[in-house]
């Protein structure tokens, strides 16, 4: 079984209300593959909401306790954030999971990429809380750019 982001389902989980469907996530979902799981939603941020950054790191900063994870006007989300990614770990868990399958550049799920915190569209090298953590229990975790490295 593998975890996806739900927004690559087509679930309108997105901090803007809306989705990031692809194809292929869905149609793992349709297959009974994959189990759709949206770690800021598990954290307990609503939908529609403010677009968040990791200030100051990455998301093993964060876990560690050495970032924080903030939206534009500075409102600190980091306790959300690692609510969920935690939340999301125990699903992974309780379902066996071996891999994940989640958003790009977020600040939740992002794998090698993420934006840098100061909400310019900059990039910088880094994971997401919620894909540092499935990484450090031995989840492989790849992205929707890089799903066709999946050996299902």
């Amino acid at each position: 079984m593998i975890i996806v982001s739900a927004c690559l389902c087509g679930i309108n989980c997105r901090y803007d209300g809306g989705n990031n469907l692809d194809e292929r996530v869905l149609k793992l979902l349709e297959e009974g593959k994959a189990m759709p799981v949206c770690p800021e939603q598990l954290g307990g941020l609503e939908t529609p909401r403010e677009p968040c950054e990791i200030l100051n790191g990455n998301g093993l900063d964060v876990i560690d306790g050495k970032a924080t994870i903030i939206g534009p006007v500075n409102n600190d989300k980091t306790a959300k954030f690692l609510r969920g990614a935690y939340e999301t770990l125990k699903i992974a868990e309780v379902i066996g999971a071996t891999c994940a399958v989640l958003k790009a550049r977020s600040p939740s799920c992002g794998v090698s990429k993420i934006y840098d915190g100061t909400f310019s569209s900059t990039l910088r090298s880094g994971n997401g809380v919620t894909a540092e953590l499935l990484i450090s229990k031995g989840i492989k975790v790849f992205t929707e750019e890089n799903l066709n490295d999946i050996k299902l």
